[in-house]
């Protein structure tokens, strides 16, 4: 009997190989996993390149970006939307293909440092966006295609967690590379505020005129992105694809296409729970990401925190966040990451009902709440990721994680449009001369039920037989 493996009808079908114990779909996840210096390695990668995420796109750019000095602040705004809407297209568009063209060349270490370099040289870059509108959209320019080719490359990054992990410590894996990530953004966005942007001379005694701050705070960045990220590629190695997993070692973009067109007819004719997964993932990611765009605007708007608390604010919810992700990795491995990912959902949503009950009873609620949300965002990010790593198949990493992101990026919209929704809908109710801010923490709370209720039928991820679609003729001719 052939091992059951995700193949195409042009796909020869690999060798067998047995399932291992806990894991009975047995697809790339060994016995074995690598070694804790390798995992140590891989998960500084996480660490090394979350500056572009916590400092670049999410408090310190985007914000510099779209102030005054480059026009109007609401034109600035929107312009901003339009190239991050750019930019989530091709990331849609391209993620899957160029994962799946990383398995066939079995490049995906090689691909992911090329793509680490590029977002680092991007992120220094953004040194030359002097505060100008003439510079507009050069800055948004380079922070759309960074935030491609970051996405791009943690498609790679994800990839490689079958690599490192073994099918009894993948969840511990998983949330141990998150957790990494969020202390290594906060604590490289904490040491740019306080030694660069806030000063009125920096560290390096320039004087912090024309934004020189926050431009030398990207140049920073790209420094942190290479240092730190060069243990990686010291201790990860290509590998050759397995051998009849994938017909052509190179494939041109409407074969990659026709190729993905051919995987997802699989899966749903096959292994339908894993699209199911997807799609569910797809909206529980998105209010995840919704919990931590808008905490601190309701922290502001809703519960009176000054700038300076929000940021301290800011800072413990990410360290919150990045402990209990490598906690609950734990929890992972034992319970298996279905449990963690509802057990997680299941308290974000009662803190978000909370928060909206409790809106004007004080700062206090908000620091209670908004950290037990925090401590339940990063594990079921990465018991999502830990999931699907132990449904995929042999060869499909780079490809199925890419499925991932463009899954991700197609609902990207939700959480943003609900807690505008739910905003304008207090103000039917109470008028529109209330303050119904608090009203959008229900939009959020809303796309964090659907993914709940969408991810509860899905089998657990032991419960995933594998399969094979049968190979007309045989072998390819």
């Amino acid at each position: 009997m052939p091992d059951q493996r995700l193949v195409g009808p042009d796909d020869s079908l690999p060798p067998a190989a047995s399932p291992t114990a806990g894991d009975a779909a047995g697809r790339d996840l060994g016995d074995q996993g690598a070694n804790r210096k390798t995992v140590v390695a891989w998960a500084l990668w996480d660490w090394g390149t979350q500056p572009f995420n916590t400092v670049i796109t999410t408090f310190v750019f985007s914000v510099y970006i779209t102030s005054q000095a480059f026009g109007s602040t609401d034109a600035n705004s929107v312009k901003l939307s339009i190239s991050t809407a750019v930019a989530g297209f091709f990331i849609a568009a391209l993620a899957p293909v160029l994962g799946q063209n990383a398995d066939r060349h079995g490049r995906t270490v090689r691909d992911l440092r090329l793509l680490t370099w590029a977002v680092a040289v991007i992120s220094a870059a953004l040194y030359f966006v002097a505060p100008r509108p003439a510079f507009l959209w050069a800055g948004l320019g380079l922070l759309a295609l960074g935030t491609v080719v970051s996405e791009i490359a943690g498609v790679n990054y994800n990839s490689l967690l079958n690599r490192v992990a073994s099918a009894r410590n993948v969840g511990k894996v998983s949330g141990f590379g998150w957790g990494m990530g969020y202390l290594g953004g906060i604590l490289v966005l904490l040491a740019l505020y306080f030694l660069f942007i806030k000063p009125e001379v920096t560290i390096l005694g320039i004087a912090n005129t024309d934004s020189m701050g926050i431009r030398l705070s990207m140049i920073l960045c790209g420094v942190w992105t290479l240092l730190f990220t060069i243990p990686t590629f010291l201790a990860l190695r290509d590998r050759p694809p397995p051998a009849g997993v994938h017909r052509h070692a190179r494939a041109g973009l409407v074969e990659s296409y026709v190729s993905l067109g051919r995987t997802i007819r699989n899966l749903w004719r096959h292994q339908r729970p894993t699209l199911a997964f997807l799609a569910a993932s797809a909206l529980f990611r998105d209010g995840l990401a919704g919990v931590f765009a808008f905490g601190a605007v309701i922290a502001a708007g809703t519960f009176g925190f000054d700038a300076g608390t929000v940021i301290i604010f800011g800072a413990a919810a990410n360290i919150v966040a990045g402990v209990a992700t490598m906690l609950v990795g734990l929890l992972d491995d034992k319970l298996g990451p279905k449990a963690v990912i509802i057990g997680t959902l299941a308290v974000l949503v009662a803190c978000g009902v909370g928060v909206f009950v409790l809106h004007d009873r004080g700062p206090l609620v908000f620091w209670v709440l908004g950290l037990l949300m925090s401590a339940c965002v990063g594990p079921a990010q990465a018991a999502s990721r830990s999931f699907l790593a132990r449904l995929v198949p042999t060869g499909r990493s780079g490809e199925i994680f890419g499925l991932y992101a463009t899954t991700g990026r197609v609902v990207s919209f939700l959480s943003p449009v609900m807690f505008g929704a739910m905003i304008g809908l207090g103000h039917l109710v109470l008028g529109s001369d209330t303050q119904t801010q608090y009203w959008g923490i229900l939009g959020v709370v809303l796309v964090l039920a659907c993914g709940l209720a969408v991810t509860i039928p899905v089998r657990a991820a032991s419960e995933h037989a594998e399969w094979a679609e049968e190979a007309s003729g045989g072998p390819n001719r």
